[in-house]
């Protein structure tokens, strides 16, 4: 897609002129609905990037004249971020860089743990990958490298909150989303092992989507999933969404969540195996009034609760992970070796 974009500027006129590509650029999946379809999608020049308006919907999200911002840079992958809103800042991994650092407008960016994984390893992947805060404000590692979901005391000390299922260890954490019950849901792809499915520390023989409750009992909820990543509620909690990196099956998968917790009826939500752009079902967030905002190939894409597809904001470098932030109406974005944001005109929940 990226290749075929056509930006205009104008210096004197001092705003972006839209170009237009054919809509067909952006389409594939399951979403199709014509409603509210524009007959080209209109690609704007936002900055450190592009916005990419599919659906006339998007027009109540993504604010006119929206600029995607790039805060910092020169970090080896990033990932999971978080807004705690205690100290009101930004936390994010530095996944291969093995660190964890704190951005804010005050101060920029600031070193907040190094290092993450303190062992040998033969993949580069050994910090923590999605962040999260739970609801005393302490901080939640899914760790790559120590194949475990940790905890930060206020004292600095790490609590090892499930390392094991079974008696086997998990393959390596990698993002997470609270339900308001209190279960932590998880997915545990193979990212964090050197060799994936065929790395022989591997215990487990599937890749996981998980629960933790507050009690530190674990579940396993499915198996099928081949690469579960990015993990995310709808606001009514009925709704788990989770993306499969797979590069043979990119997709995201949306599960019927169970009076009891539990997972049923699991169905594609929308498909982007057509798609040529660099990335791949990541990392997601889902907007108050249900929208999802899903990294996937070429940027973030923006679907409505019935898998429309209504956008696409494609910061300079392909992000891997979505967290709302500030007052929960400002999208960041772990992008590669750089950090994002964009302002919208809807907000999520903050941790």
């Amino acid at each position: 897609m990226q290749n075929n974009r056509l930006i205009f500027s104008s210096p004197a006129l001092n705003f972006p002129i839209f170009s237009t590509v054919l809509l067909g650029l952006l389409l594939g999946g399951c979403g199709d609905s014509q409603s509210g379809r524009l007959a080209d999608a209109i690609v704007e020049d936002a900055g450190a990037g592009t916005i990419v308006r599919v659906d006339a919907a998007v027009d109540a999200l993504i604010p006119a004249g929206a600029m995607i911002e790039k805060l910092s840079g020169g970090f080896t992958f990033t990932e999971g971020p978080v807004w705690h809103s205690g100290p009101g800042h930004l936390m994010f991994s530095d996944l291969r860089g093995n660190a964890i650092n704190i951005w804010d407008d005050a101060t920029g960016v600031r070193t907040f743990m190094n290092p993450v994984f303190g062992g040998v390893s033969e993949t580069k992947s050994v910090g923590s990958n999605g962040l999260n805060i739970d609801s005393q404000g302490r901080l939640l590692m899914m760790e790559h490298g120590n194949r475990r979901i940790s905890r930060r005391e206020p004292n600095g000390t790490l609590t090892v909150m499930v390392d094991n299922y079974q008696g086997k260890r998990l393959n390596s954490p990698n993002d997470s989303a609270f339900k308001s019950d209190g279960w932590l849901y998880f997915t545990d792809p193979p990212y964090g092992l050197a060799g994936f499915e065929d790395d022989p520390k591997r215990e487990l023989d599937f890749n996981g989507i998980y629960r933790l409750s507050p009690t530190g009992d674990l579940e396993l909820l499915e198996s099928g999933q081949s690469r579960p990543n990015g993990i995310a509620f709808s606001p009514d909690e009925r709704t788990l969404y989770v993306a499969n990196s797979d590069a043979d099956n990119t997709i995201w998968m949306a599960y019927e969540v169970l009076e009891n917790g539990r997972l049923a009826n699991g169905r594609v939500f929308f498909d982007v195996n057509d798609q040529t752009e660099s990335g791949t079902a990541d990392g997601l967030k889902v907007d108050v009034n249900g929208n999802v905002f899903a990294t996937g190939p070429g940027g973030v894409w923006i679907f409505d609760a019935d898998g429309n597809h209504l956008g696409n904001i494609k910061p300079d470098e392909v992000p891997a992970n979505v967290g709302w932030g500030d007052d929960g109406s400002t999208l960041y974005m772990t992008a590669r070796t750089g950090l994002y944001r964009i302002k919208l005109s809807t907000a999520g929940k903050i941790p």
